[in-house]
């Protein structure tokens, strides 16, 4: 009605030229944009029509009918803790089970957990997009997962399997070229999505070719280094996702119980005693899970695979980074603790670098999936844990964290690898090995470490 009225107003103002009816127009306008909800902008307002209104992504509730009935007597607020408690021990008890599994059970857990993601955000997208009857975005968007996985996991068969690889003729050709293989899939569906834009919906594609491969780079990537991260040990796996899921638990133990003043407008009840109490209580667990498992070669051993047994082996000569040494406690702190000394792991002090940014920096991508669902007005991505919302809700600082695992180790950790070298070396042609040994010997010869048949 008010843009009807006001277009009526320009006529008339364009017909009887006049500065009272600029600063009536221009009142309106101001008018207008005010009664904006949440700073929504002018082209916010075209994008939602043309989106729709971006309808939400039904939520109901789906708690057992069990604990419905055994906690009908509780307000809702207490409902809700119990519920969220009860399953929370129902994924930790999970989260045993698959460790205990093993690493090819993870990452094949890894694997589900990823579509599972990229389905619950793929769909609030189809939600809005199918209503215009436009083709293949949903399956484009499941054609592209394909490409990337393929590409990701290429990679790491022909780095980790590497010799494996060499001795199967079919596993060669496709590690050599398997780059090419990439991209041609890629360019296929580029080309597929190309072919689908529709007269007077171009904008409406565009935006769901981004959001398919801002999904990937989110969600694929993110997964894709989980699992280099397991494969330098699963220490490496366990303990920053731990990290996360304590800080998790306790920021909503101290909030739940502690919690007064708000933190960020984006989660309503996220509170600054919940983050701070989460912070102390993640590094404290940091510390007690690093001593624990650094004690365990299947849990600092690199995860390898044995091409005599064709198996994942995780034994070795535990690092240093896995042997107790003693450290001396700073002058000031000696009179508080009344220790000089105290024996240690060295990776307890990089636990307290992995907690500290579970507390610290993980939270935000928490914040941004709150951001996210608010823009599109749905409470949870999905319906698929009561009390926790969907997949994605439970692992949105998780992706965050595995980045900051991954950066870190190549950062601080990571060192040659001698098993990969040898690897590369026996794939080489006879007169390439000769001249690297040849090279390799003369090199030793002036560092002094070989002696020469004339110096004998």
């Amino acid at each position: 009605m008010q843009v009807d009225f006001l277009s009526s107003v320009w006529i008339l103002c364009s017909t009887h030229s006049s500065q009272g009816c600029s600063f009536l127009v221009g009142t309106l306008q101001e008018s207008e944009s005010e009664n904006k909800l949440d700073g929504e902008t002018a082209s916010d307002s075209e994008s939602k029509s043309e989106f729709g209104g971006s309808p939400p992504v039904p939520t109901s509730d789906d708690t057992p009918e069990v604990l419905n009935r055994a906690l009908s007597n509780l307000s809702s607020r207490w409902k809700n803790w119990w519920v969220r408690g009860i399953l929370t021990l129902a994924m930790i008890t999970f989260f045993f089970i698959i460790i205990y599994l093993g690493p090819m059970v993870l990452m094949t857990i890894v694997m589900c957990v990823q579509i599972k993601c990229f389905h619950e955000i793929i769909t609030i997208g189809y939600n809005v997009y199918h209503s215009y009857d436009l083709p293949w975005f949903r399956t484009l968007s499941w054609y592209f997962l394909l490409c990337v996985n393929y590409f990701f996991y290429g990679e790491t068969v022909t780095d980790y399997f590497f010799t494996l690889v060499q001795r199967e003729e079919p596993l060669r050709i496709l590690s050599k070229y398997h780059r090419f293989i990439s991209f041609a899939l890629y360019l296929t569906g580029f080309c597929m999505f190309v072919l689908s834009l529709v007269k007077k919906h171009y904008r409406l594609q565009f935006y769901m070719f981004g959001w398919t491969h801002v999904t990937l780079l989110i969600v694929v990537t993110q997964s894709h280094l989980i699992i280099h991260n397991l494969f330098e040990g699963m220490i490496w796996f366990i303990v920053p996702i731990s990290c996360v899921i304590c800080n998790d638990i306790m920021a909503y133990m101290f909030g739940f119980f502690f919690g007064r003043t708000p933190l960020i407008k984006l989660s309503p009840k996220k509170t600054w005693e919940g983050f701070i109490g989460g912070f102390f209580a993640t590094v404290l667990f940091g510390l007690l899970l690093s001593y624990v498992m650094s004690g365990y070669r299947c849990f600092t051993c690199p995860v390898e695979f044995n091409n005599d047994t064709n198996s994942f082996t995780v034994d070795c000569e535990p690092s240093e980074l896995f042997q107790l040494q003693e450290y001396n406690i700073p002058l000031v702190l000696q009179s508080v603790v009344g220790w000089k000394t105290v024996r240690m792991y060295p990776f307890q002090i990089h636990s307290i670098a992995l907690s500290t940014f579970a507390s610290l920096i993980g939270p935000f991508g928490g914040f941004f999936a709150s951001g996210f669902k608010r823009a599109f007005k749905i409470k949870d991505f999905a319906n698929t844990i009561p009390g926790h919302g969907g997949i994605m809700d439970r692992f949105d600082c998780q992706y965050l964290m595995a980045t900051f695992v991954n950066v870190y180790i190549a950062s601080f950790i990571r060192g040659p690898n001698p098993s990969k070298l040898i690897q590369q070396f026996l794939t080489l042609r006879p007169d390439q090995q000769l001249h690297i040994f040849n090279t390799l010997k003369a090199h030793l010869l002036d560092k002094g470490v070989l002696v020469g048949s004339e110096d004998a």
